[in-house]
C-alpha cells in the first residue's frame, strides 16, 4: 500500500494506490484512441475494473485513495486534452473556455469541502473503570459486521423532538438520532448517509450540502465539455447524434483521442448522474443512505419509484420541509416544518 521514495529532504512515503491512475489512464486513453475497436475495448473494461477493485476493497474493509486520485486526475487529463487538442481548433470561444475553467473551479472547491470533517462525534477520553463510568447493561451489545450495535436499548433521555439516542459499542459513546458508524473511518457521524470512495471518507451532517454541490458542479461542467468537443470534433450534428455517429472521429490521432475522452468523461457522467439522482432523491423523501440500507435489511421501508427510494416514514414531513431542513443541514437549532409546530 506504501513505497518510500528517496527526495532531498529524506525519503517520502507515497500510498502505491496513487500512482496507477497517473500511469495507466493516459496510456489507456491513448491506446483507445489508436483504433474504434480498442476504444470499446478498453472503454468496456475500464469500469468493470474499478468495480472489482471497489468489491475488493470493501469486502477487506479498506480504505483507498485509487478512487480520489483517479478523479482528481481525470479533470486534470481532461481539461489538458481540451485545451491541447480542442481549442486550437478555433471553434471554442474564450468566454466558453472561461465558462468550463469556473465551473472546474467550483468544483474543486466544493469537492474540497466535502473533504472536510463529515461531523465525526469526538471519541471519548479513555477513563478508569468504575460504576459510574460504566453504562448499564441496556446499552451494552454486540455490533454486526456493518458497525452497527444490536442489542442495545433506549437510552431513557431524549432529544426534544422525542428521537432517542444509541450506544456505539465500537466508540463507546452515546450516539444521537440518525448518527452513524463508518466501518471504514472507524468513527460515528452526525447524520450519516453513507462512506464515498471517490473523497474518501464520509458524507454526514457538515458535508453532505457540499457534496451535493460538488455533484451538480461536476455534472454541468462535464456536460458543458462534451458538448464543446462534439461540436468541434463533429461538425453539423447535434451533441447526442455525434456521440454515437461521428464518421471523421477517427480521420486523425487528435480527433480521435478527444473523441475516446468524450466516451470516457460520458460514462463517468453517467454514473455520477445516477448517484446524484438518487442523492436528490433521498433528500426528497428525508432519508439517508444508511437508513435506506437498515430499513431494506429489516424490511422496514417502503419502495418508491422503481425502487430507487426506499422511504422509511420515520423523517419524512413533505418535499419542501425535508428541502428545508438538508439546506439548514449544520446550523442551529435546525428548522421544523409547520405543521410540526402546531
Amino acid at each position: 500500500e506504501r513505497l518510500r521514495v528517496s527526495w532531498l529532504a529524506g525519503a517520502v512515503r507515497v500510498r502505491v494506490s496513487l500512482v496507477p491512475p497517473l500511469v495507466l489512464l493516459p496510456a489507456l486513453l491513448r491506446l483507445a484512441a489508436l483504433h474504434a475497436l480498442l476504444g470499446l475495448l478498453v472503454l468496456a473494461s475500464l469500469p468493470a475494473a474499478l468495480l472489482w477493485y471497489y468489491y475488493l476493497t470493501h469486502r477487506r474493509r479498506e480504505r483507498t485513495l485509487l478512487f480520489l486520485s483517479l478523479g482528481l486526475f481525470s479533470l486534470a487529463y481532461m481539461y489538458y486534452v481540451f485545451l491541447r487538442e480542442v481549442v486550437p481548433r478555433g471553434h471554442v470561444d474564450p468566454s466558453q473556455v472561461l465558462a468550463l475553467t469556473c465551473g472546474l473551479i467550483l468544483m474543486l472547491l466544493a469537492l474540497s469541502r466535502a473533504k472536510a470533517d463529515p461531523g465525526y462525534l469526538p471519541v471519548p477520553l479513555p477513563q478508569k473503570p468504575s460504576h459510574q463510568a460504566l453504562p448499564s447493561k441496556s446499552f451494552r451489545g454486540s455490533s454486526d459486521r456493518n458497525g452497527e450495535a444490536k442489542g442495545y436499548a433506549r437510552v431513557a433521555a431524549e432529544e426534544p423532538e422525542g428521537v432517542g439516542k444509541d450506544w456505539c459499542a465500537r466508540c463507546q459513546l452515546v450516539r444521537p438520532a440518525r448518527a452513524g458508524h463508518c466501518r471504514l473511518c472507524g468513527r460515528c457521524v452526525r447524520r450519516l448517509d453513507h462512506h464515498c470512495v471517490w473523497i474518501n471518507s464520509c458524507v454526514g451532517e457538515q458535508n453532505h450540502q457540499a457534496f451535493i454541490l460538488a455533484l451538480s458542479s461536476f455534472m454541468l461542467t462535464s456536460v458543458y465539455g462534451i458538448t464543446l468537443t462534439l461540436h468541434t470534433v463533429c461538425r453539423g450534428r447535434t451533441p447526442f447524434v455525434a456521440l454515437f455517429y461521428c464518421p471523421g472521429a477517427y480521420s486523425d490521432y487528435s480527433s480521435a483521442l478527444s473523441f475516446t475522452c468524450v466516451w470516457y468523461c460520458a460514462i463517468v457522467t453517467a454514473g455520477m448522474g445516477y448517484i446524484l439522482l438518487i442523492q436528490l432523491l433521498n433528500i426528497s423523501y428525508n432519508v439517508t443512505e444508511r437508513e435506506a440500507r437498515l430499513a431494506l435489511r429489516d424490511n422496514t421501508g417502503r419502495r418508491l419509484l422503481g425502487g430507487l427510494v426506499i422511504d422509511t416514514g420515520q423523517y419524512n414531513r413533505g418535499f419542501l420541509c425535508n428541502w428545508g431542513q438538508f439546506l439548514s443541514l449544520g446550523s442551529s437549532p435546525p428548522q421544523r416544518c409547520a405543521e410540526d409546530i402546531v
